[in-house]
């Protein structure tokens, strides 16, 4: 309603002494709303009734320009680090500070959004429509699983994660030059003397993990069934059931990339130490309700294994292998192939 209008209805009733219900009638407005404009008019005159701005009186989420500059500055920071440099970890950052206001974690979104830094994905599937799980307790479940790197020479090495699935705690992290399944089964073993034993494995169908397409037991899981530790694995193209060490390793390339390129295999090893010392006590996770993961890793009792340990004997089994015409047949053992002749006789 323009302001001459407000200014006629209430003129009608107080001046031509009109009833409300037939001032609200002949001007299409609500009587309550008349009643507003009365209890206007009679407090400021003519000039109450002019309208209002719809501007809020108060913007209590407006951050103050010197806290939204250090929220930018922030930003840059920890992007510049290869950090995490979301609104929650800017959240977090700005509460360890000791701000006595710290803006709430949408409120800083859009300060973000606002200067640039959030690029809109539309098309980006929602959390919410993934489907969850996490292990109970901590050593209830390891996920591992390999990624590739690439040296300032350009040869590419791989890097073996191991993490808690409960905790998100890096429990390993070990550069190769190609990883094989001996040196799986040893960091394994490092890993148990620093953390204690799983209940269970989880790992993709790589052939550094499992045999199984082979119709068989590697190393690894001849190990692990002596240890009696449960093993399991994704099923093919599924990389989703392994999603926490797969989110790590995103974690630690995006770091990786903002650092010098390693030379050698040792720098590089250096380099993941040092970041997983950071992962693990000092960078909050959002999955953790902001606790580090070694905090979450020591909060709970750990889980143990409950199978019952294998023998020795029951790693052996039956293959049937062709002969070729030279009376060999060719077996692989600890990553080797072995040309064993058996006789042109058998061939």
């Amino acid at each position: 309603m323009c302001a001459w209008n407000s200014l006629a209805s209430s003129n009608a009733v107080v001046v031509e002494g009109r009833s409300v219900a037939e001032v609200a009638a002949a001007h299409d407005i609500s009587r309550s709303w008349l009643y507003e404009l009365l209890t206007r008019y009679r407090q400021g005159g003519e000039g109450g009734s002019r309208v209002r701005s719809r501007r809020p009186r108060s913007s209590p989420s407006k951050v103050p320009a010197a806290l939204e500059d250090e929220i930018v500055a922030l930003r840059k920071s920890l992007a510049e680090e290869g950090l995490d440099a979301g609104a929650h970890t800017i959240h977090y950052h700005l509460t360890r500070r000791g701000h006595a206001t710290v803006p709430s974690v949408a409120t800083i979104w859009r300060a973000l959004s606002r200067r640039g830094f959030v690029t809109p994905q539309p098309h980006k599937r929602p959390r919410s429509s993934w489907r969850r799980f996490q292990a109970e307790l901590p050593n209830e479940c390891w996920q591992a699983d390999t990624t590739h790197w690439a040296l300032a020479d350009g040869s590419d090495v791989e890097v073996l994660n191991v993490v808690d699935d409960h905790s998100r705690l890096l429990i390993a992290s070990r550069a190769f030059g190609t990883t094989k399944t001996a040196d799986v089964v040893e960091t394994f073993h490092q890993a148990v003397d620093d953390h204690g034993l799983p209940a269970s494995m989880l790992t993709d169908n790589g052939a550094i993990f499992t045999a199984e397409a082979r119709h068989g037991r590697c190393a690894m899981e001849n190990e692990l069934a002596r240890l009696g530790v449960a093993y399991k694995h994704s099923r093919p193209y599924h990389p989703q059931t392994c999603g926490k060490v797969e989110r790590f390793h995103q974690t630690l390339k995006r770091w990786l990339a903002k650092q010098p390129r390693p030379a050698t295999l040792a720098e590089l090893q250096a380099q993941l130490d040092h970041f997983g010392a950071y992962y693990n006590k000092v960078r909050p996770h959002r999955a953790l309700g902001r606790c580090t993961p070694a905090e979450a890793f020591a909060a709970r009792t750990k889980a143990a294994p409950k199978l019952v340990p294998v023998t020795a004997e029951g790693h052996h089994r039956v293959r049937r292998d062709r002969i070729d015409t030279g009376g060999r047949v060719t077996l692989r053992y600890r990553s080797k192939l072995h040309h064993i002749g058996i006789g042109r006789a058998h061939a």
